[in-house]
């Protein structure tokens, strides 16, 4: 699906290809599956869509004797790089899979943990065995200064301004925070009759250092009395 008015997608999509027919040993298979080309592309309103990169990934396989059970199943959410030519683009976060049909068929398939197609349509959601447990954030910014060496606004260079904001936004993040997605900031410049340009733009690729947790107040209770 494409998802508009975002530099950084949730797609939360399961895609299902049935019946593809693959040649090879059934243990080759298995220890060296084919690998997964995954391309991305932005879509305009107007105009064919823009390559924007490509991922590769190996699927975790399971054979038909085997049983759908941890640890291998069902497979863990992992960064992708997206490559552009030479450059990264990037990350996706996504889990890949290739199950044998037996000789059953398809009901011999593990069902899905989730709402099936006769709930959303063709396009599942990801299953609750693969999707992260979420958590409520309050993302802060506290934006003082904004410093450059020469920044030219309508012909002039401007060396510096003073900004002074508080903002807050609530957003549901992973408990996991190796899934935590990056920060992107972009600073505008805000111009007449609503025309906003782009000054620049950054990614804290880590929000590690930045989150806070609150004290556990039944543990602080106990360090006191105990």
């Amino acid at each position: 699906q494409v998802l508009n008015e975002t530099l950084c997608p949730t797609w939360d999509q399961l895609l299902v290809f049935d019946n593809v027919e693959l040649y090879g040993e059934a243990h080759e298979m298995r220890d060296d599956p084919p690998i997964i080309v995954i391309e991305i592309y932005d879509q305009d309103t107007v105009g064919k869509a823009d390559f924007m990169g490509r991922t590769f990934a190996k699927p975790v396989v399971k054979m038909s004797d085997e049983h759908y059970c941890p640890p291998r199943f069902p497979p863990q959410l992992e960064y992708y790089q997206i490559y552009r030519g030479n450059s990264t683009a990037g990350d996706l976060l996504a889990a890949f899979e290739l199950l044998q049909i037996g000789p059953g068929g398809k009901s011999d398939l593990p069902p899905i943990d989730g709402p099936t197609d006769m709930d959303r349509g063709p396009i599942l959601p990801v299953p609750l065995g693969i999707r992260p447990v979420l958590s409520k954030y309050r993302v802060e910014v506290i934006a003082l200064k904004h410093r450059c060496s020469a920044l030219y606004g309508a012909g002039e260079p401007v060396h510096g301004s003073q900004i002074n904001q508080h903002s807050f936004a609530s957003q549901d993040l992973p408990e996991n925070e190796l899934l935590h997605p990056p920060l992107n900031i972009r600073v505008v410049d805000c111009r007449a009759f609503g025309r906003y340009t782009l000054v620049g733009s950054h990614a804290v690729s880590s929000l590690r250092k930045f989150i806070y947790r609150p004290p556990d107040k039944k543990a602080q209770h106990w360090n006191m009395t105990g």
